[in-house]
């Protein structure tokens, strides 16, 4: 099994290379839908939550509320830290589990597509790392539009975030997306023929 670890910053139009190289056939698996899975009460990751942020961070359902959560992380790095630290050993666990069943189903490939990819020290258990980077102005654009944020927020969210000498530094390749969607495709095929010989 091939492990290629896809990640960079929000915005940075990671989506778009993994939603490329999943049209070629390669699955997929994204971290954030395995942590937003494993947020559904009851739920031993929801109750870690809850220990290292307190219970405000809940809806009167129980749920967690993201946008309360965000607040608090994107606002101060070392809640952010301390977030990553909570949840990743669950959702780490929760991906090598999925990657074991596409290994048995005769998978050949598999993308991880995480934002933490590198943070989390999961990059290390990947054969290849990708990093996606992109200009910070185009990126604060892109949070508001997706995220319907305020552009402070979005400004937070960026600066939370390592920069991009980080990702260079722990990447095999790098794929730079500042000019448009039709030149992302390119590249990220480009990518996808190289590794896959």
């Amino acid at each position: 099994m091939r492990i290629i670890g896809l990640t960079g910053p929000s915005g940075a139009g990671k989506s778009l290379v993994c939603e490329h190289f999943k049209g070629l056939g390669i699955p997929s698996v994204n971290a954030d839908e395995v942590y937003h899975g494993l947020l559904v009460p009851p739920s031993p990751c929801l109750d870690a939550l809850t220990d290292a942020f307190g219970k405000d961070i809940l809806t009167e359902n129980g749920e967690l509320s993201r946008e309360k959560l965000s607040k608090i992380v994107f606002s101060d790095k070392d809640k952010l830290e301390l977030l990553n630290k909570t949840v990743l050993g669950f959702v780490l666990d929760k991906i090598r589990e999925i990657i074991k069943g596409l290994e048995a189903d005769g998978k050949a490939s598999v993308i991880i597509d995480a934002p933490t990819l590198i943070e989390s020290g999961f990059h290390k258990e990947c054969n290849i790392v990708v990093s996606v980077l992109c200009p910070a102005e185009c990126r604060i654009e892109r949070i508001i539009a997706r995220d319907s944020l305020k552009r402070k927020a979005a400004e937070a969210r960026i600066n939370a975030q390592k920069p991009d000498e980080f990702y260079i530094s722990h990447s095999d390749e790098i794929i730079i997306n500042d000019a448009g969607e039709a030149e992302l495709i390119a590249k990220a095929d480009a990518l996808a023929k190289k590794l896959l010989l």
